[in-house]
Parts: C-alpha cells; sequence; structure tokens
C-alpha cells in the first residue's frame, strides 16, 4: 500500500521493463532529442531550400548580371537606379489599387455571401459549389473565358453595350478600362476564397448570441456590427494578410488578361521584375524590386498582425 508522501515520487516517474524507475524528467528529455534528431534533416532541407534562393537573389540584386553572368558588384545602385524610375513608381501605383480592390473586394462579396449562406437559402450547397467555380477553375481557362468575354469589339460584353445605346468600349485597350477589368477579374477569382474562409468564422458565433440580441431589439445592422464584425476579427485580418500576399505576387491575373498592358497600364511590380530578369535580362533591378516588394509585405503582415493582437487572437 503506497502512502500518502510516497505518491508524489510515484507520479513523477515510469516503471521500465526491468523493474527500475526511470525518472519523468530523463524520460521526456530524451524523448525530445529523439524528436530533434529525426525532425533535423527535414528542417535543415526546408532551411537550405529557402535559404539559398533568398540568399541568391540578394547577390544579384547587388551586381549588374544577367541570367548567365553573375556580373560585377555595384552596391545598392540597382536599388537607386529603380527608385528613380517613373515605371517603378507607375508599378507600384498600380499594384495598391489591385491590392486594396482585390482584398476589399473580394473581402466584401465573400462575407456577404457568407452571411447569406449562413441564413439559409434555399439549395445551399449546390450553390455554394457554383459559387466556388471561379476559384477551383484553373486560371488560364478563367481568363481565356474573359478576354472572349470583353477582348475585342464583337466579345459579348461590348455587343452587349452597344445594344444599350452606349459606344462601344475598349476593355482592354482602353487604359483606364484595363485597370478596371484586370481588377474587377481578380475580385471574380478570389472572392470564393474568401466566402469559405469568412463562412468558417460565421459557423463559430453560437446563433444563440444573436437570439438574445434580437430579443433586446437589436437591428441587423447592429448584429451584424457589434456581434458578427468583432467576433470574425481575427478571421478577417488573417484573410487580409493572405489576400494582400496573393494579389501582390499575382502574375498570372494581369499578364494572361493584359500582359500588363496596354501602355504599361495594368503593370504591376510583379509583372516589371518580371520583364526586367527574363526579357531585359536586367536581374539586378528586377530582383531589387522583389527584395523591396518582401520587405514591403513583411510591414503590411506585421501591421495586420498587431490588429489581431488588439482584437484578442494569438501572436
Amino acid at each position: 500500500m503506497t502512502s500518502h508522501a510516497d505518491q508524489p515520487n510515484v507520479a513523477r516517474t515510469l516503471t521500465g521493463q526491468s523493474g527500475g524507475e526511470i525518472p519523468r524528467d530523463d524520460w521526456s528529455a530524451g524523448r525530445g532529442r529523439l524528436f530533434l534528431l529525426l525532425v533535423a534533416p527535414s528542417v535543415l532541407l526546408l532551411v537550405l531550400l529557402n535559404a539559398y534562393p533568398v540568399f541568391y537573389a540578394a547577390l544579384q540584386s547587388v551586381r549588374n548580371g544577367t541570367l548567365i553572368s553573375p556580373g560585377e558588384f555595384v552596391g545598392l545602385s540597382n536599388f537607386a537606379k529603380v527608385l528613380q524610375s517613373p515605371d517603378f513608381w507607375h508599378s507600384v501605383r498600380f499594384t495598391a489599387i489591385f491590392t486594396v480592390s482585390g482584398v476589399a473586394g473580394s473581402w466584401l462579396i465573400g462575407m456577404a455571401l457568407a452571411l447569406l449562406l449562413r441564413a439559409g437559402v434555399y439549395g445551399g450547397g449546390t450553390v455554394k459549389v457554383l459559387l466556388l467555380l471561379p476559384w477551383v477553375v484553373p486560371i488560364v481557362v478563367s481568363s481565356m473565358a474573359w478576354n472572349w468575354l470583353v477582348a475585342t469589339p464583337d466579345s459579348p460584353m461590348p455587343t452587349l453595350a452597344r445594344m444599350l445605346g452606349f459606344e462601344t468600349p475598349l476593355f482592354l485597350a482602353d487604359p483606364l478600362l484595363a485597370a478596371i477589368t484586370v481588377c474587377v477579374f481578380k475580385v471574380w477569382c478570389s472572392f470564393p476564397f474568401m466566402m469559405l474562409i469568412m463562412s468558417a468564422a460565421l459557423s463559430g458565433i453560437d446563433r444563440s448570441v444573436y437570439e438574445a440580441a434580437s430579443i433586446d431589439g437589436a437591428t441587423g445592422w447592429q448584429r451584424l456590427r457589434y456581434i458578427t464584425l468583432p467576433l470574425t476579427a481575427r478571421t478577417t485580418y488573417i484573410s487580409w494578410i493572405l489576400m494582400t500576399i496573393f494579389c501582390v505576387n499575382d502574375f498570372p491575373t494581369i499578364y494572361l488578361l493584359t500582359a500588363g498592358g496596354p501602355i504599361d497600364a495594368t503593370t504591376s511590380l510583379i509583372v516589371l521584375a518580371y520583364r526586367l530578369v527574363f526579357q531585359n535580362f536586367q536581374t539586378g533591378p528586377g530582383v531589387a524590386i522583389a527584395l523591396m516588394m518582401t520587405a514591403a509585405m513583411v510591414v503590411v503582415s506585421l501591421i495586420l498582425f498587431r490588429q489581431i493582437r488588439k482584437s484578442g487572437g494569438p501572436a
């Protein structure tokens, strides 16, 4: 029979097969070392796969090389050249517009659809599957479909505009219309992603909270403002971080639809970096743009993570 005085010692030990007692602390330490030994090769491989490209890119940004020649060391002149280029600042402007419209538009539509689906619609499962199609369909197919809709004066959308009495709009030839079309295309491709995330966040809110608010006389707008938005704030900020990264780094959406034209109206930073590196063979300036994009994304992510902490989320 074990006395009360012996119980702490028994709780702190494990019995080995030989009958001897192995201290729990030693057993846990051995298990931890074994775990580190097992995961070390995978961690090392991941570090090498990610660290080497970043290190090589940093070297390229301070040289005047090409894709086949490393070139000579030029210091920060590539960064200075980029910052003095009007094309760079034009791309910064369009990237900001493209990102803000993509994040805000996809979130507003995704949130609205998530609320609608939570309220209950006939054939909700089928509707949700259909709403996922813009995100599920490969971007190549989507861009081809949009080109068919708007690319030429005889496409369906310009034809419809003429039937309504408007002049024939050149959606991909007019700089302003091309920029608007690309932004709308991005929202169309991205809102299902936001809808899924916000649907998951809404499913975590107990319906009794809304019932209690209704009993207290809260209107639909008040329930949205004081219940739904605060309780989904963490998920909202996380979705904004992800969508910001997606928009800034989105190359195919722009390139497949307009290739950055007309007259560079839809040239984002990632498209400009691609042109410099793979078309003009100016590796240094192109990589410099990519590194500045990475630094900007880190700053934006830190700001949004601070908002997550303020909303009570883990950080």
